[in-house]
């Protein structure tokens, strides 16, 4: 494992510890080094920056939080929802950006397959790493945000699967927090030509309640023929301010199934992208989100459609109680070349109080011919009737919100193809549910 730094706070004292503290390649300082001076550089992001107008961070302050900590000697990572029951061809687990375990049975090491921690990786396979982190996906100087994750990224995790290798055993990994602690961690996911693997990652927090920083990043490179199918938990406590740049790249008749859950912290600020690249490439993005209290959730997604004949497919859900918020803004892009393209988004959601707020915002940005594009987005609250009818049945009046929210979220669960994942989903948001008024 890395050494660390000692030092808190992001400070220029801090950053500087922080870097002379790991053993790591000058290609790696020099890039980390330019990401920080783009973090000082930086304003924070505000009202005033369009993308920024429907989610108020005034009451951020970075001063609270620094750079993370080791954690304690024997403490526990938060339990995970996604691994239960579920046969694994690996797993990892970090705290505070800290590795706690990792593991990959032996017959994929032996066929090439990288499965751990991005910290050692980055220095003992800078083959598979250097060409490929902050250089296709993600933009390490996006804004205050990703330059900070770019500077000071640790305890991350690194998939790659060779060429033509099909692991048919989902991989875990999980990220925690402990209270008011930091998680920078950085995801790379990298598959080459027909290869395919199945990836479920989850967050948690040690106390629910507990503030936290996550400042992270998911990059996913797929080469001709590659197929990934991926389920991105983020169940954070409902203290932990949430930000994050996630972008995929699926070339040649590649195919990427992105399935996210959106239930904890405080604040989330994400921008999901998946960029088609190579002629044939096809997406599916799945989104279950709920809120209570007074979280605000927002999510950003970009369908990028760079060539011919490639297909997109969305679906965004969200349920609401309480004061809580949620903003989704879609976007299809299709650039002047993508002739044929096949595109569709959309965002439903259910308003389980009066207080409660969502904005959903479809978006076209279509510079081709021949193109079949299309958006829609709703917003309602649950049906009396179907209450009603579901408490003279001899279910209590909790119950049959229950029932109804979880068949509002089946067309997603349906897309789901490991039951206990599906099953895992689907308690979490059930136990959530409150009376509805």
């Amino acid at each position: 494992m890395i050494g660390t730094t000692v030092q808190t706070g992001f400070t220029r004292e801090a950053f500087d510890a922080f870097v002379d503290s790991r053993r790591e390649p000058p290609w790696l300082v020099a890039q980390r080094r330019e990401a920080w001076q783009a973090f000082e550089r930086l304003p924070l992001p505000n009202g005033g920056m369009e993308e920024w107008r429907r989610t108020d961070i005034r009451m951020f302050r970075f001063s609270r939080f620094g750079l993370p900590s080791p954690p304690t000697a024997g403490t526990a990572s938060p339990a995970a929802l996604l691994a239960e029951d579920v046969e694994l061809a690996g797993r990892t687990a970090t705290l505070d950006s800290h590795p706690l375990y990792g593991e990959l049975g032996s017959k994929w090491a032996e066929r090439g397959v990288l499965f751990g921690s991005l910290d050692d990786l980055a220095i003992e396979r800078e083959d598979v790493v250097r060409p490929n982190l902050f250089t296709r996906a993600v933009d390490p100087l996006a804004d205050k945000f990703s330059a900070l994750h770019a500077a000071c990224w640790s305890g991350g995790t690194l998939l790659y699967v060779p060429r033509g290798v099909v692991i048919d055993e989902p991989l875990h990994m999980l990220s925690g927090l402990s209270p008011d602690g930091a998680d920078l961690g950085h995801t790379l996911v990298v598959l080459e030509e027909g290869a395919e693997a199945t990836l479920l990652a989850e967050t948690a927090s040690l106390d629910p309640a507990a503030s936290g920083l996550h400042a992270g990043a998911i990059e996913i490179l797929m080469a001709p023929r590659a197929r990934l199918r991926y389920v991105n938990l983020q169940n954070w406590g409902t203290g932990v301010w949430h930000f994050a740049h996630q972008k995929a790249l699926v070339d040649r008749d590649g195919s990427l199934q992105w399935t996210i859950g959106a239930l904890g912290s405080r604040l989330a600020k994400v921008n999901q992208h998946v960029a088609l690249v190579g002629e044939g490439a096809e997406a599916q993005v799945n989104g279950v989100m709920f809120t209570e209290g007074k979280q605000h959730l927002s999510y950003h997604t970009l369908q990028h459609h760079a060539v011919p004949h490639c297909r997109s497919d969305l679906l965004y859900k969200g349920a609401l109680q309480d004061r809580s918020q949620l903003v989704w803004r879609g976007m299809i892009h299709v650039d002047r070349d993508a002739l044929k393209t096949d595109a569709y988004q959309r965002d439903d959601n259910l308003i389980l109080s009066d207080t409660a707020r969502v904005d959903s915002i479809p978006g076209l940005e279509i510079l081709a011919d021949d193109v079949r594009c299309s958006h829609g987005a709703t917003a309602g609250r649950v049906d009396d009737e179907q209450v009603f009818y579901a408490c003279s049945r001899g279910l209590t009046r909790k119950e049959a919100i229950r029932m109804i929210v979880a068949g509002f979220f089946q067309q997603v669960f349906d897309r789901i193809t490991i039951p206990s994942v599906r099953d895992a989903l689907g308690d979490a948001i059930r136990r959530r549910v409150r009376e509805y008024t």
